[in-house]
């Protein structure tokens, strides 16, 4: 069952002028093999000397991984073999039908009215769900088929198509009281798909007739059911469901899990404290965006790898929050993960956008101890408020997010966006004292002339440090889709030489060691296409592009890591 894809889109990169200067000789813009990263000859000292402006980017991959259940986090898949999975078959209406398992299907049939829920044994800890049923050729074409997540036989949430109107809905039952969120004309032909997707309070009905899974209904739970309560959360189960008037409906498979992603953005790379890339046996370990049905709040973060060579993808951890005096579970994301082994600790330091409601938002963080490794598996996080110098700050601000750590010479660094209004905001840089926390900082200085400047990203070239950013659309017609690069006092120095996409795309430069003692750099960003702008609206964005500098430089940047 085949729930996404991940291939690579063309695209044409635009001309600068570097493409237009070696136009007649550049071949190489297809996946280049990198030197492979086991077997290393000792770490070689960089040029002292490079910087950002020695380096120009080129786009050598765009691809767009969409998956309504996220591979590697299925929590149920039945073929319906046989009668293994131990549902729990419940009835609204209390005549479920004769049921009957296998073999590769379920068949539900009566001679009078009948509705029959199936809830399983499998959850997930936050409201970030993914259910799809298989609806079979085979059965009654007048019947009604469900998707969705079951508490018993009053209450659930579930995407539905009822064959005999011709209609796909959602609806909504709490206590026996139904409610219909939306419905649409839908006339699909067997066999076909139906999925239901949770994010955050936003349900969604999909199908799938044979051309990928399309957005058809779109609902939202508030004030009607609060599955963000983990309480209220762990009751409901994974679960379809069937009923007709009379015949026969027929599936062939079920399968469920934690939501996938429309599109991936704001890609950070997990650093140590010192800024050392954490890669891996060729996989680069990142956080993304994972874009939800709808607007900011619906999103959630996760851990992906990145092969350094074919930039494959893989998704490997699911993060979700709840913030200090409040057991809500949220999709918070946009933040930085930083593996501190001299206070043996994971710092994480994300953006509040998981209940955006244009009012404000903030960095949190947490720590947990090393052995507690966030970056693999399902994880349900804790966070408190970083304490950044915004008083210091020219300007009253909404908001700040977009965090970045860094140590150097015993001083935490940590950029991040500060917003005077939403949406109007700019890059701002704090330090502590040496040997001080990173929780407790004073402002090193921000760029307030800049009105759409965020992602800001710290980077060592060289023996020098730097603060990169991204000038978006509203910027000034002679700035705007600039890289924006920052010396460690937020006085600009220049710009970075990379094509811009749309929206506002962080500048994630990685430093690759090669075997060879040099380095490669890449650079990972995104860009602003939409899916299905018009149900869903804006938010479900962006293609993940990733660039190369057009040459290696000596030396390492920082060591490949070990152990």
């Amino acid at each position: 069952m085949d729930l996404g894809t991940t291939s690579p889109l063309t695209t044409t990169p635009a001309l600068d002028r570097r493409t237009m200067f070696k136009a007649a000789g550049i071949t190489g813009l297809a996946v280049a093999a990198t030197p492979a990263a086991e077997a290393f000859a000792a770490p070689s000292a960089p040029n002292p000397n490079l910087d950002p402006f020695d380096l120009s980017f080129e786009v050598v991959r765009r691809q767009r991984p969409v998956d309504l259940v996220a591979k590697g986090f299925v929590q149920l898949r039945d073929r319906f073999e046989r009668d293994h999975e131990p549902y729990e078959r419940l009835s609204p209406t209390g005549s479920r039908g004769t049921i009957e398992f296998g073999p590769r299907r379920l068949r539900v049939s009566g001679t009078s009215p009948f509705f029959a829920l199936f809830r399983s044994q499998t959850r997930q800890r936050a409201p970030y769900a993914a259910v799809v049923v298989d609806v079979a050729a085979r059965g009654t074409g007048q019947g009604t088929v469900m998707s969705g997540l079951v508490k018993d036989a009053d209450d659930y949430v579930v995407a539905w198509y009822d064959g005999a109107a011709g209609t796909v809905g959602i609806d909504v039952s709490v206590g026996g009281t139904v409610q219909t969120l939306g419905t649409v004309q839908a006339d699909l032909q067997r066999p076909f798909r139906l999925g239901f997707g949770l994010t955050s309070t936003t349900v969604v009905a999909l199908v799938d007739d044979g051309s990928g899974f399309r957005p058809l209904v779109k609902g939202n739970l508030n004030g009607i059911l609060d599955l963000r309560r983990p309480a209220l959360l762990a009751q409901y189960r994974n679960g379809f469901g069937a009923r007709a008037a009379s015949g026969a409906v027929v599936l062939d498979g079920v399968v469920a899990g934690y939501f996938g992603q429309l599109g991936l953005r704001d890609p950070h790379l997990v650093t140590r404290a010192d800024g050392t890339p954490y890669i891996k046996d060729n996989l680069a370990y990142l956080t993304f965006t994972q874009a939800g049905l709808g607007f900011f709040e619906t999103a959630h973060w996760g851990v992906w790898t990145m092969d350094v060579r074919t930039f494959e993808l893989k998704q490997v951890a699911n993060l979700f929050f709840q913030r200090d005096g409040n057991n809500t579970v949220l999709g918070d994301h946009a933040g930085h993960i930083v593996l501190d082994e001299a206070n043996d600790r994971w710092i994480i330091a994300n953006s509040t956008w998981g209940d955006f409601t244009g009012e404000s938002v903030q960095v949190n963080y947490l720590t947990l101890p090393k052995r507690r490794s966030p970056l693999r598996g399902v994880h349900v996080l804790r966070t408190r408020k970083l304490p950044l110098p915004t008083t210091q700050l020219p300007s009253a601000a909404v908001g700040q997010w977009d965090p970045h750590l860094v140590r150097i010479r015993r001083r935490w660094y940590v950029g991040f966006v500060n917003a005077r209004a939403f949406f109007n905001f700019y890059p701002a840089l704090a330090r502590s004292r040496p040997g001080d926390d990173f929780t407790d900082l004073r402002l090193v200085g921000a760029d307030d002339a800049k009105v759409e400047t965020e992602g800001p990203v710290l980077q060592k070239f060289g023996e020098r440090w730097y603060v990169m950013a991204s000038n978006g659309d509203a910027s000034p017609a002679a700035i705007k889709g600039q890289y924006p690069v920052y010396d460690l006092t937020m006085k600009q120095v220049g710009r970075l030489d990379a094509p811009h996409p749309t929206n506002i795309p962080w500048p994630m430069v990685i430093p690759v060691p090669l075997r060879n003692r040099r380095t490669r750099w890449l650079m990972v960003t995104f860009n602003g296409t939409q899916l299905n702008e018009d149900l869903l609206g804006y938010g479900t964005h962006g293609d993940l592009i990733v660039m190369r500098a057009e040459r290696d430089t000596r030396g390492h940047q920082f060591p490949p890591m070990r152990g």
